[in-house]
């Protein structure tokens, strides 16, 4: 039977280096006057989660004027808070903070913003609200006014939160450090006592390097492409296992269909819609044997993969 011997004092040294790298990144952040910032792949979440509520939206105020074939053009992203759709005709002004605001809630997204109909020509302003509007009696401004015919940009601008280095803050941060540089020195001390033990781990007892995910009766393994349903292992396609692990990572949650073509199809250079459906028909006969799991349709949204027990991951 195999074996490996693994030096603690080694994996020791390797803690106490990274605590020490940590310490002087943090105290770095903080007395240079800056603040830690929102990672790229949270700005790009949040723009997909946006862009898929404007064109929602969108698609329903068009819908509602009795037009279900038109173009919708694409979201406009003018910076990290300013979004824009363009509509060909006017729409009913009315309807539109209803619309908005439960495509925002079925993306999870809230906050402080404000709402403009822009003319696409001259770029004035004709209608606009706050959020805040939809809590007042008095409700939201100029709703009952006429649209002239013409194209109008609807737009939408969140209010991004402003924060500033209190002193309060750059002290917690040197304290933060202090303890991490002391944290540090105690490992790297008990890494010379300890460098010449060592730890034996035979081939049954080695970690699995794969990333296993528990729902049900349902194990997925996204390293391997394979689910095991009810004690029966199926090896999924690519496309498969990546639909899955969508869907793994968001229970209970609707998934519109434009965000999951996005998610699971955006490296091919031509997305046919049909796709969702055959991809999704395949995934629920693997999964029909589980009762706890199950991919439910919302007519005209998308999917939803309804969890009635989920027991965890490992």
């Amino acid at each position: 039977m195999a074996t490996f011997t693994v030096k603690t004092g080694m994996v020791m040294r390797k803690v106490a280096v990274v605590l020490v790298l940590v310490s002087v990144g943090l105290l770095f952040v903080q007395f240079v006057g800056l603040t830690p910032t929102v990672g790229n792949t949270d700005d790009l979440r949040f723009a997909q989660k946006v862009n898929l509520a404007l064109r929602r939206t969108a698609h329903h105020l068009l819908a509602e004027k009795g037009d279900s074939i038109s173009r919708i053009p694409p979201v406009q992203q003018l910076n990290t808070t300013v979004f824009r759709v363009r509509l060909e005709q006017p729409f009913d002004y009315g309807r539109l903070p209803t619309l908005l605001e439960q495509s925002l809630a079925i993306h999870g997204i809230n906050g402080n913003y404000d709402v403009t109909v822009l003319d696409c020509v001259s770029g004035e302003l004709q209608l606009g609200y706050n959020f805040l509007d939809l809590r007042k009696d008095s409700g939201v401004p100029c709703v009952g006014r006429k649209q002239g015919p013409g194209c109008y940009n609807l737009q939408l601008v969140f209010t991004a939160p402003t924060t500033q280095n209190q002193p309060g803050t750059v002290w917690g941060a040197g304290l933060l450090g202090f303890l991490l540089l002391g944290g540090a020195y105690v490992f790297w001390i008990r890494a010379n006592k300890e460098s010449n033990k060592s730890i034996t781990l035979t081939n049954d007892t080695v970690p699995n390097a794969g990333m296993l995910i528990r729902v049900g009766q349902l194990t997925f393994s996204n390293t391997n492409q394979v689910v095991t349903v009810a004690g029966v292992q199926h090896t999924l396609t690519y496309r498969e296992a990546k639909l899955l692990h969508l869907f793994m990572r968001h229970p209970n949650q609707l998934l519109e269909r434009d965000f999951i073509l996005k998610s699971v199809w955006e490296d091919e250079g031509i997305i046919v819609g049909r796709s969702v459906d055959v991809f999704v028909s395949r995934l629920r006969k693997l999964l029909q044997t589980d009762p706890a799991v199950r991919i439910v349709a919302v007519h005209g949204v998308g999917y939803r993969l309804e969890v009635t027990l989920i027991q965890g991951s490992a």
